[in-house]
């Protein structure tokens, strides 16, 4: 199958859309702490789902893994686990430097990180820059920021509006402790893309097992994601201990429980699994995009933080977090969405030149 950066960009799109809906599940768990729902959605999204399409997508699964140097699975490994530091420490990027400036540092990072760390390591920056197809592509890694930084502001002036949370921002702003947040989570979480490029041998064994081109970047997955479960699983298993909060797994009421109350263990535990696969679901369509992108595949990273940034705004519409907020805030969403949307047209375009050429 030869690339097809339309239907790569469809894929990612489908991807950014999972994201952005995964957490709405999560909202509906009842008398869990957040280490507890964390976790056990984890094991949705960082083990037991990427393992199951892996082996229903792929040929070998187990024999392609074996047979990958070590090496390559120490270091896709490696990029996931730090990738999770950065989940991590996004909250405290928030909280000293408050949300439009916090989300500009950070994602944007995340995006440059992300999508520039593999051409600059590969020495194919340049080459890539000196073609029309690639300045167009890079062009919309631009429009991407730009589409990053509106939203960001859009979200503090929302605050404002509602007389919010914003103040709160401003009475812990410390902006060197916060910009230095910002920039290990923005890099950090920017090391996922640097783990899928690194499984790059595990695409070539996969392929050459016979596994569809689609889906040749499932075993990378299975791999880069237990480096992610193993800071997440410490972090929660820390949080656990600390807060004696183990029994709610099975049944232990939580903190905020009324005297006699217990939590719905089947619905917790089936919210914990739709909102965990639909957290992997980005992925999974993710590497299928990357798969159609093409030479310019690096450009998938935008891509992919751009779809997240626009449906998860979307879903801040439809579920009423903008109501309220003054037209000037609301024109000044839209705008982001623009970019947002625009700049994968751009990218996209940029990718079906260099296809065609």
């Amino acid at each position: 199958m030869g690339a097809n950066p339309l239907l790569g960009v469809i894929f990612h799109w489908i991807g950014g859309f999972s994201s952005a809906s995964f957490y709405v599940p999560y909202k509906r768990i009842r008398l869990w702490s957040w280490e507890v729902f964390w976790l056990a959605g984890g094991l949705f999204s960082w083990a037991i789902a990427p393992w199951l399409f892996a082996s229903i997508q792929t040929k070998d699964l187990i024999g392609v893994l074996s047979a990958t140097p070590r090496e390559t699975l120490m270091w896709c490994w490696f990029w996931g686990a730090m990738w999770g530091f950065g989940g991590l420490t996004f909250g405290l990027t928030m909280r000293y430097l408050g949300l439009s400036l916090g989300m500009a540092v950070a994602l944007g990072l995340t995006t440059v990180i992300g999508t520039m760390g593999p051409p600059i390591f590969d020495g194919t920056l340049s080459a890539i820059a000196a073609t029309t197809s690639g300045k167009l592509t890079l062009l919309g890694i631009l429009i991407t920021l730009a589409g990053i930084v509106v939203v960001a502001r859009a979200g503090n002036a929302k605050e404002a509006d509602l007389g919010g949370a914003a103040s709160e921002g401003v009475a812990e702003f410390n902006l060197r402790k916060g910009l230095l947040i910002a920039t290990f989570s923005g890099v950090m979480s920017g090391c996922f893309a640097w783990g899928l490029a690194a499984g790059q041998p595990i695409r070539d064994l996969t392929l050459a097992a016979g596994t569809d081109p689609l889906s040749q970047g499932l075993p990378v997955l299975c791999v880069v994601l237990a480096g992610g479960l193993t800071t997440n699983a410490l972090w929660c298993a820390w949080l656990i201990a600390k807060n004696r909060s183990f029994g709610q797994f099975f049944g232990a009421a939580s903190p905020e429980a009324q005297p006699g109350e217990r939590p719905n263990l089947l619905a917790n535990w089936l919210l914990a699994a739709l909102g965990g696969t639909l957290w992997y679901g980005q992925f999974f369509f993710y590497t299928m995009g990357e798969s159609q992108m093409g030479e310019y595949g690096f450009s998938s990273w935008t891509l992919h933080m751009a779809s997240i940034i626009l449906f998860s705004t979307l879903w801040g519409f439809a579920l009423k977090e903008w109501k309220g907020a003054s037209p000037r805030t609301r024109a000044l969403v839209w705008t982001g969405i623009g970019l947002l949307v625009g700049s994968t047209i751009v990218i996209g375009a940029g990718n079906m030149l260099q296809a065609s050429a």
